[in-house]
């Protein structure tokens, strides 16, 4: 289209405003002594314009242009101006390195037109939600129930999709959920949290909802958004005051769409005292003088969600001195632990339990934790270290304590190795504990009299058993109360049953016992099962037997 020699000459103008007005920034960046950049031309990378929102860069006259891992390239026209001076704060706060240069309203106003460019549900950083302490506070305050979740679910569904969000992710944190669960129907989408363990119906929501919640998890995840067929994982941290709260999220395609499960690692769920993990007094002293020992091996079992990694993270808390050196591998590594070194498995760089095992010794530690025994070579470095001085925690897949041994010969360890290299065996399951303000009591009947009896007979001699005058039973309350979101139950306590390699099992252990055997080696050794532990918690009115019998069977 061709210009008139008006339009031409406003052209000219307008071109030679510009070059003015970069001329002189350029001129008063000597002043600061900071570096100048052009935005009228640069490239700008989107992903790093989204860290701050619009609002916050025309209020604060920035714009963040370039991003390198934590580096951030941000634009600014005065370093003095006190809105600039609090954005950069608060991206510092959030562990951000800002490089600062001086640029021109006209190279903010071009960038600031880009964000126009960006989806609603995107404007916020990816790989990172911002949740304040104070609204968490808030929220716990107002919310005690899933009902009082989901009719905020509700309020914010004609919103911003991040409020959605951060509602379902700071209701889950005010009940201290460990999971969530977004569930897509043929004609609706349901939402549960799973709260002690096991899964509880929070909310439905409309699938034109679930459609924007999914591509914002997605987005904050780093998940592929074009991706529906495939499963992914992806990963991002809420942080709320000083404290980051890691989510690992899974996506998994179905009939009806994307399910979504997003596994909450709150630094909190282990922040267990050795005190706190429910060992009956005898047990707890087994493991107490086990993790005096200097050297040897410590093999906790369990299926997933037993509370296995809390446990061995309260015993690296009880034993960590400033005297001795702590190295761990998992795969992943769930929660960070002070002044401990912690490495994670790499596959693809060869990085695996054993190779990673075999470097860590080399490190010249005193204590050793192996995430998982998964194979031969892993078991057997993990063992040879435990037999050169070294005290090793680790895990294996077994469904008690008795059957470590076997499972260990299964995976072709010799015995000559397994017998001196293990200190201890030990299974546990966690089970809910009654709520305390809604619990009942539990009327005794003879039947049960004489259950309870039966199973107390066959407890080891000395092994102390309440009297019966002490019995306090209760059950949880039909329907529950609000303080317990109507379950009946409120937190959760393990039930352990552990196997000491003594000299006895170690001379069992050179003939290949069967798992029966070692079990009787137990009871000879006084030590009682997990159903044995339940029962005594339930003689006392922590837990009642619906629970027990749900966790460790009847």
């Amino acid at each position: 289209m061709p210009l008139f020699p008006e339009e031409k000459s406003q052209r000219k103008l307008e071109t030679l405003r510009k070059k003015e007005e970069e001329e002189s920034v350029k001129i008063l960046s000597q002043k600061y002594d900071l570096p100048y950049a052009d935005l009228t031309i640069l490239p700008i990378e989107l992903d790093a314009l989204k860290i701050i929102s619009e609002e916050t860069a025309r209020r604060s006259q920035t714009a963040i242009f370039q991003q390198t891992g934590n580096t951030i390239r941000i634009g600014l026209r005065n370093p003095d101006f006190k809105e600039t001076l609090k954005t950069l704060a608060a991206l510092k706060e959030k562990r951000y390195i800002p490089e600062l240069f001086l640029v021109s309203q006209s190279g903010l106003t071009r960038v600031w037109a880009l964000y126009q460019k960006i989806a609603a549900e995107s404007r916020a950083p990816s790989g990172a939600i911002h949740v304040s302490h104070e609204k968490i506070e808030q929220i716990q305050r107002e919310i005690k129930t899933a009902d009082e979740i989901s009719a905020r679910i509700k309020d914010t569904q004609h919103t911003r999709i991040t409020d959605t969000l951060e509602v379902i992710l700071a209701g889950a944190l005010a009940l201290d959920a460990s999971d969530i669960h977004i569930e897509p129907r043929h004609d609706t989408v349901r939402i549960r949290f799973r709260l002690d363990g096991v899964l509880a119906d929070v909310a439905l929501v409309p699938l034109k909802l679930y459609a924007l919640l999914l591509s914002r998890i997605k987005l904050v995840a780093e998940l592929k958004l074009n991706i529906r067929d495939k499963a992914q994982d992806g990963r991002f941290t809420i942080r709320t005051g000083t404290i980051e709260i890691e989510v690992r999220v899974s996506t998994l395609p179905g009939p009806d769409g994307e399910n979504v499960v997003m596994r909450i690692l709150n630094p909190k769920s282990i922040s267990v005292e050795f005190s706190e993990l429910g060992m009956q007094p005898w047990v707890a002293e087994c493991i107490d003088a086990e993790l005096k020992k200097p050297n040897g091996m410590i093999l906790t079992t369990g299926p997933t969600g037993s509370g296995k990694t809390t446990t061995l993270y309260t015993f690296l808390k009880k034993i960590h001195s400033p005297t001795i050196k702590i190295i761990t591998i998992e795969d992943p590594i769930e929660y960070h632990l002070e002044g401990i070194e912690q490495t994670q498995v790499d596959a693809e760089k060869g990085y695996d339990f054993a190779n990673g095992l075999r470097a860590i010794v080399r490190q010249d530690p005193d204590v050793i934790l192996v995430g998982e025994i998964r194979d031969l070579e892993t078991a057997e470095t993990a063992m040879h270290a435990s037999l050169t001085g070294h005290l090793v925690f680790s895990t294996l897949h077994t469904n008690n304590a008795a059957g470590t041994i076997p499972r260990l010969l299964d995976l072709g360890v010799r015995p000559s190795i397994i017998a001196p290299a293990i200190n201890v065996s030990m299974a546990q399951r966690l089970i809910r504990k009654l709520c305390v303000h809604c619990k009942t009591a539990l009327t005794l009947t003879r039947e049960l009299e004489e259950k309870i009896k039966k199973e107390l007979a066959a407890f080891p001699e000395k092994v102390p058993t309440p009297e019966q005058q002490l019995w306090t039973l209760f059950a949880a309350a039909s329907g529950g109360c609000p303080l317990c979101n109507h379950t009946g139950y409120k937190g959760r306590s393990g039930v352990f049953e552990i196997i000491l390699v003594d000299k006895n099992v170690e001379q069992l252990v050179l003939r290949e016992p069967s798992e029966f055997e070692i079990m009787k080696e137990g009871e000879r050794q006084n030590q009682i099962t997990m159903r044995q532990d339940g029962l005594l918690k339930i003689l006392i009115g922590i837990t009642d037997f619906e629970e027990v019998n749900r966790v460790v069977g009847a």
